[in-house]
């Protein structure tokens, strides 16, 4: 039986006395309350709709912005293949003291497979052989074939290549994205570059590591995400790099030359404005080491340590002036030979029984030279050559350089103090000498070579020489060149001024007779020097004329002398007519040694 509720009965009368059926009323009062009901519904779907649109309006507006966002930004590749490994994918481009570019990166592509995903793998690996010939079918077939399912096959290809791979449709095969490094001036900055590689690899980034030369020594600083779009500017001109490059190479084939080193160096403070050696290498195609052209990596210029001859002979009169033994009209006794003990010491052809200090170094007398460092004695000598940097490695920015320490005598004889002040028994790199000359020009504050541009002012700290020194050097420099062995270098207008030097090559058990290193350090203008040029060729051979000629005043002071010709317009150094000659002061006579 069905329960029908009971109407409340004051309903009930309150109907029956309005005279209205009661049924008919409480049907309409259930009629209301639905409708109540029902309104009551509605509202609170509209308000859960409304909210629903609102919520949905901040979401797309907040994809909105980000796509707005995202669109106006450039375009960067991931840095970090690892969250806790970052893997390095950008590095910064080098550029000249001028801004020209010398290394940057390309966007390029690694090849590399994935054999659970391929279809046929013969196929893959013939397809792949004829892109490559330097990869054998077999041997990919076999690797495919093997244990793992990732296979590397290129770290890098060219476009082309990346196009001829496409166009196999093989599955399986992919590409990885990479940013590889290149350098637009091949050859030419290669022994300064040093070169890069693929250090890490994954298969969407690779890291670039350099492995020598300024890669090698900022490769935190090129690999910094922070300065990733900073260049380095070095201290390198390349429009007088290449200049004094193109130079050494006519030279070297006309001298039938092994071998050739030129350095540019500001006098004021070191910056290296060029530095070339020959042979050299491409950096976009580094020669593995112990190679078969393995020698191409060695640099003459920061690497290679020689007996520099008669250049040395600067440091010994700057020292004798330095202490007031000398003046540049003392009168020294260069009679020879000169002995000591079993050894005898002679000069190049016979300049009389005496020479005034400037005619020593004019004529390059090793027995005036000599007998000046005798009268210097060796602690001095010792003392002096430290201070110019000839003790220790170069400190310039090249890991190659910094195991190139000079050979010095292994017991500091008085002979061995005679020798070392012509330029024989103390090897050192044109690198060092380079350095010393531009402290004996420059006012006598010690400087340290570098390739970083910008580079600061020696200060009062830094002496070596005084200023008066200095300057008497400079003077005699110049009337070597003016007067003496090295007048092939003497340019007209750009008064240089330079020192000659001719060392016989070392050979097991003593010297060859018929191989030299030939070398000539200048300074220009000498009046007030701004550039310190070096130059050496390894084992030129002069047969222009009727005798064969090797000697550095044949060979390198010309070689000199048409590297200035070619970079002084480019440094913006103007000719200046010289002004003549002041007349002799009077000569003050000294004592000579035996």
């Amino acid at each position: 039986m069905i329960r029908v509720p009971l109407r409340p009965l004051a309903r009930v009368i309150a109907a029956r006395n309005q005279g209205i059926d009661p049924d008919i009323a409480e049907a309409e009062r259930r009629a209301a309350a639905l409708r109540a009901r029902r309104a009551e519904e509605r509202r609170r779907a509209e308000g859960r709709l409304w909210l629903l649109s609102v919520l949905f309006l901040m979401c797309f507006l907040a994809v909105g912005g980000r796509m707005t966002m995202l669109a106006a930004t450039d375009p960067e590749e991931p840095v970090a293949e690892f969250a806790g490994d970052p893997m390095r994918a950008h590095r910064a481009d080098i550029v000249d003291r001028n801004g020209e570019l010398l290394a940057t990166n390309i966007v390029t592509s690694a090849l590399y497979v994935e054999t659970r995903q391929m279809v046929d793998m013969p196929g893959v690996a013939r397809g792949l052989a004829e892109i490559f010939p330097d990869l054998d079918e077999k041997t990919l077939l076999t690797r495919f074939e093997g244990r793992g399912n990732f296979h590397w096959v290129r770290s890098q290809i060219s476009p082309e290549q990346q196009q001829a791979v496409h166009d196999l449709g093989q599955p399986g095969v992919y590409f990885g994205p990479r940013e590889t490094r290149i350098y637009p001036q091949g050859q030419r900055l290669g022994h300064i570059l040093g070169g890069a590689r693929f250090e890490r690899e994954g298969a969407r980034a690779a890291e670039v590591a350099g492995v020598a030369g300024i890669e090698f020594t900022y490769d935190d600083r090129l690999g910094d995400p922070a300065q990733v779009n900073t260049p380095l500017r070095l201290s390198i001109d390349l429009r007088v790099q290449n200049a004094m490059r193109d130079v050494l190479e006519h030279q070297m084939d006309r001298f039938d030359a092994v071998g050739a080193a030129g350095i540019l160096m500001r006098a004021d403070n070191g910056e290296i404005v060029s530095m070339v050696s020959l042979p050299d290498f491409d950096p976009n195609d580094r020669p593995a080491p112990r190679g078969p052209e393995d020698e191409l990596l060695f640099s003459r210029a920061s690497q290679g340590v020689y007996e520099l001859g008669s250049t040395f002979k600067a440091f010994t009169t700057a020292l004798a002036l330095e202490r007031g033994e000398v003046t540049p009209h003392t009168i020294i006794d260069t009679r020879g030979p000169l002995a000591w003990g079993r050894f005898r010491i002679r000069d190049f052809r016979n300049y009389g029984p005496e020479l005034s200090v400037t005619d020593v170094m004019v004529k390059s007398s090793n027995i005036g030279t000599a007998r000046m460092a005798l009268e210097t004695g060796i602690g001095p000598q010792q003392d002096f050559l430290r201070d110019l940097g000839f003790f220790d490695p170069s400190p310039v920015e090249l890991p190659e350089a910094r195991s190139a320490r000079p050979l010095l005598p292994p017991r500091w004889s008085e002979l061995s103090t005679m020798t070392v002040s012509y330029g024989h028994g103390l090897a050192a790199t044109p690198l060092h000498l380079a350095t010393a000359y531009a402290t004996i020009a420059n006012g006598g504050l010690r400087v340290e070579p570098t390739l970083m541009a910008d580079a600061p002012l020696p200060t009062e700290e830094d002496r070596v020489l005084s200023a008066a020194t200095s300057a008497t050097m400079n003077g005699i420099l110049r009337a070597v060149v003016a007067d003496g062995t090295a007048s092939f270098a003497d340019i007209e207008g750009y008064e240089v001024g330079g020192k000659t030097g001719t060392a016989d090559k070392p050979i097991a058990g003593g010297y060859a007779e018929d191989r030299v290193i030939a070398t000539f350090a200048a300074i220009f203008p000498a009046s007030d020097p701004e550039y310190v040029l070096v130059v050496t060729l390894d084992e030129p051979v002069d047969r222009s004329g009727p005798v064969v000629r090797r000697t550095a005043g044949w060979t390198a002071a010309p070689t000199a002398g048409q590297t200035i010709r070619r970079i002084a317009p480019i440094l913006g150094l103007r000719p200046v007519p010289e002004a003549p000659a002041a007349s002799d002061e009077p000569l003050t006579l000294a004592g000579s040694r035996p």
